[in-house]
């Protein structure tokens, strides 16, 4: 996206993030290709809560039997509003999540990889970070959200979370692939020698 600068960083998008958007984009497209009714779709470097299975279950229970309308719910992930988030009625475990980060994990059901794909972010990339947000109408920067016209990606999360990074920003041990990663300058405005 021309106009896209990370919030914090002011830059660009890295090789990193390129990557990482596209995994996870790939991931999209063969649940389509496949016909899968849902997906777990998790990153290699978390740490699950004790009895994780046994909450999905419980999780994937409650959607089923609250009969809830979703498309993708985050098993873990960085909140940026928790205080916003309403619980869903009659659930234990599931809130309406507001603008939030990581992708550490997510059920994706077949109706949210459509959407996904037929958003046609690929014209218009951003971090998958800020994607999921722009395409649930959850994003605050508003000039990226009409970018993508239709944002009807109904995301929900299990709280509490049930997977959580297994280091964090500054922790011994901490790596990030898509920070320290190069970053991707507009082609306009790179020099011969930098192509």
């Amino acid at each position: 996206m021309p106009e896209y600068a990370d919030p914090y960083h002011k830059r660009p998008m890295t090789t990193g993030e390129i990557g990482c958007f596209l995994s996870h984009y790939v991931i999209w497209q063969k649940v389509l290709e496949h016909g899968y009714k849902d997906v777990m779709v998790l990153e290699d470097d978390v740490r699950f809560e004790p009895f994780f299975r046994q909450k999905v279950r419980y999780v994937l229970t409650e959607l089923s039997d609250l009969d809830i309308k979703w498309d993708l719910v985050y098993l873990g992930r960085k909140r940026l509003m928790e205080s916003a988030e309403s619980r869903i009625q009659g659930s234990k475990f599931l809130v309406r999540a507001t603008y939030s980060y990581w992708t550490l994990g997510y059920i994706l059901s077949n109706s949210g990889a459509r959407k996904l794909v037929d958003a046609m972010p690929l014209g218009k990339l951003v971090p998958v970070d800020e994607y999921l947000p722009i395409l649930s109408d959850a994003h605050p920067k508003k000039q990226w959200a009409a970018q993508f016209p239709i944002r009807d990606l109904i995301i929900l999360s299990t709280n509490p979370l049930l997977i959580h990074p297994t280091h964090y920003t500054g922790e011994n041990g901490y790596i990030s692939d898509t920070e320290d990663s190069k970053i991707v300058r507009d082609n306009e405005s790179q020099t011969r020698e930098e192509l």
